[in-house]
């Protein structure tokens, strides 16, 4: 559904983007995580049309956005950080709006309007004018008038900033829903955005990706932990006589017994402790504790963002 290769972007002495590629298919639902300025808003400028890169290619099924932009956009549902509403107009009149200026067939439109509005939630507030709405039923508006033309690709930016738990909640769960009929690019900064709605995780920094893997893979660390009763010779050195192993780190558990830290060489979920259990059963070492390392992404992209200073 989208394929980025080699963008880059600059203002000025500032590098917005550097070099970046990745592919998202049908059906997908991505979240686009970086910290305030690592080329998140830029990216998806680039993509819907609005920015055009100072090198690279980006295209959305197939059709370039800087020679075929006005079909992409017609595959593209935006929700802006900002949604541009208007809040004179009631929800029905806007929806109406926006229904003529996406070009909706006279014939088609009740039905999309229907559909945008049942699965935005908005049934009870159709007469209501926008500016006496609350801030999620605004969100609520903006993300009606996103699907209205039944996208293919729905590209959110920041869709739930502002607003409290219980609206949080709502949007995560329509975001779900709208993932049944569309791929789903979700910029945010928000780490448990991320982690509750999306499968696949793109992480930018500094204008670069990261990281780009499914929710899964990032948490399943390639290392684990041996903990033993009481200190035993050449352990260190029998660890790092194993096939595959990157780095041993001996340190001490929180209850004070020695420990190790195993790293895999590999960068995946390469499980190390069927090995390291195979191990100490051989030596005979005075086993005590033995365990996968997890990571949340918040360690992740603390370890990223370490990197990148």
């Amino acid at each position: 559904m989208i394929q980025v290769s080699h963008l880059s972007k600059a203002y000025g002495d500032i590098q917005a983007l550097d070099d970046v590629s990745f592919a998202i298919e049908g059906g997908e639902i991505v979240g686009l995580l970086g910290p305030n300025g690592a080329g998140k808003t830029t990216l998806m400028k680039i993509l819907t049309g609005f920015l055009q890169p100072d090198e690279g290619s980006a295209a959305v099924d197939g059709k370039d956005v800087l020679t075929q932009r006005q079909e992409v956009q017609a595959l593209i549902g935006y929700l802006p950080e900002n949604a541009p509403l208007y809040h004179d107009l009631s929800v029905q009149g806007y929806l109406r709006l926006m229904a003529d200026l996406r070009q909706i067939p006279v014939a088609d439109r009740p039905a999309c309007i229907s559909e945008a509005v049942y699965a935005a939630g908005l049934e009870d507030h159709l007469t209501r004018r926008i500016g006496e709405l609350s801030k999620g039923y605004r969100q609520r508006v903006g993300l009606a008038q996103a699907i209205l033309h039944r996208p293919q690709l729905l590209i959110l930016d920041e869709p739930t900033v502002g607003l409290d738990p219980t609206q949080i909640i709502e949007i995560r769960h329509l975001i779900r829903r709208l993932a049944r009929r569309s791929t789903i690019l979700l910029s945010t900064h928000i780490l448990p955005e991320v982690e509750q709605v999306c499968d696949r995780v793109i992480i930018l920094m500094n204008g670069d990706v990261k990281a780009d893997a499914r929710l899964a893979d990032l948490a399943a660390a390639a290392s684990a932990v041996l903990v033993l009763q009481e200190t035993t010779s050449g352990v260190e050195k029998a660890l790092r006589g194993l096939d595959g192993i990157g780095e041993v780190r001996p340190e001490r558990s929180a209850d004070g017994f020695p420990a190790f830290r195993v790293v895999s060489r590999q960068q995946d979920s390469h499980d190390l402790t069927p090995a390291i259990y195979q191990l100490a059963h051989t030596r005979n070492w005075p086993l005590r504790e033995l365990r996968r390392e997890t990571r949340t992404l918040e360690s992740v992209f603390n370890e990223l963002a370490t990197t990148a200073e």
